[in-house]
């Protein structure tokens, strides 16, 4: 059976949308492989995380092998030696308080 026409159309046509700034910490190096990887992709971060999260909403992988490949150099180049086994593991030092600059 063919698919209507109107959802091939649909499928085909821009998306308008409202995009917002968001203010978010991540860890460093992850940072600096996305980067990596957006520019080697030539496209915006934002354009980057958009991508990966709707396919991770869709429970499906967002690189072809040869992008995976570049990640593994990118990760290797910014020394991110982590990968999925320290989700929700990253704890950040403790603030070390200012030394008392009156003594």
């Amino acid at each position: 059976m063919a698919m209507p026409e109107a959802t091939i159309h649909q499928e085909n046509r821009n998306l308008p949308i409202e995009r917002v700034q968001i203010g978010v910490r991540m860890e460093k190096r992850m940072i600096k492989v996305l980067k990596g990887l957006a520019e080697y992709l030539d496209i915006t971060l934002g354009d980057l995380l958009e991508g990966i999260t709707l396919h991770a909403f869709e429970s499906e992988s967002p690189f072809h092998e040869e992008t995976r490949r570049r990640i593994a150099q990118l990760k290797d180049v910014y020394g991110m030696d982590y990968g999925v086994e320290a989700s929700h593991r990253f704890v950040e030092p403790a603030a070390t308080p200012p030394k008392d600059a009156s003594r």
